[in-house]
């Protein structure tokens, strides 16, 4: 079982502070390297672990959280959690209102697909749409959505009743059940985090060379 630390928060980004995000841009380039891969391999370690993760959603998910919510098998949450990815946010998410504008490359752009429809997924994925989770458990794309205060006694349940089934059979349940998604992690995660990568060198240039980072990106078609 997976959750945030703190009640309110499943796993969002800081806020954005005064310098308009422009410090995230500019990290080096061995510390983006352990953070990619290592983002890589955990969502490859989930896809392929031998046993089911539930996902207790006590909080906002925003930013790479969404990415880690659906990686898990089951998701169970808290009514008004907030879903989003802001990564194409351009200040719209508060309050983590960053007007620059990243391909979300850490998994959202891999797994989105796989629980919504497509031009659903793009609109999650290009516009930050925010939903609450209440909304997601109507639509099928989590399993619950409850109440804060039955939020423990539900997962509990349901990890209960996972510990009764026979390990193997559950185990090879969601191997087979995960092909898909370990293939579209292989087809996709790599180029998602390299796109991403090339994309906040391609910020960080623009803002060294003309200080863009403090200008409105241009829009696409411009």
């Amino acid at each position: 079982m997976i959750s945030g630390e703190r009640d309110g928060t499943f796993l969002v980004p800081e806020p954005i502070v005064a310098d308009g995000g422009r410090g995230h841009f500019k990290q080096d380039s061995a510390r983006l390297w352990k953070a990619s891969t290592a983002i890589v391999r955990m969502h490859e370690a989930m896809a392929e672990l031998d046993r089911p993760i539930v996902a207790k959603v006590n909080g906002d998910v925003i930013g790479l959280g969404p990415s880690i919510m659906y990686a898990a098998d089951l998701i169970v949450a808290r009514e008004d959690a907030r879903i989003a990815d802001n990564h194409l946010g351009m200040g719209e998410v508060e309050p983590y209102l960053s007007p620059h504008g990243v391909l979300p490359g850490d998994g959202g752009a891999a797994l989105a697909p796989l629980h919504m429809s497509p031009a659903r997924a793009k609109e999650f994925l290009m516009l930050a749409r925010e939903d609450s989770a209440a909304d997601l458990a109507r639509r099928g794309v989590i399993n619950y959505a409850v109440p804060a205060a039955e939020l423990d006694a539900l997962v509990e349940s349901l990890v209960e009743r996972l510990l009764r089934r026979p390990a193997y059979a559950l185990a090879w349940t969601k191997r087979v059940a995960n092909k898909h998604v370990v293939d579209q992690l292989h087809r996709t995660l790599d180029a998602g985090i390299a796109y991403e990568l090339v994309n906040m060198y391609q910020l960080a240039a623009e803002g060294a060379d003309r200080d863009t980072l403090d200008q409105p990106m241009p829009q696409a078609g411009s």
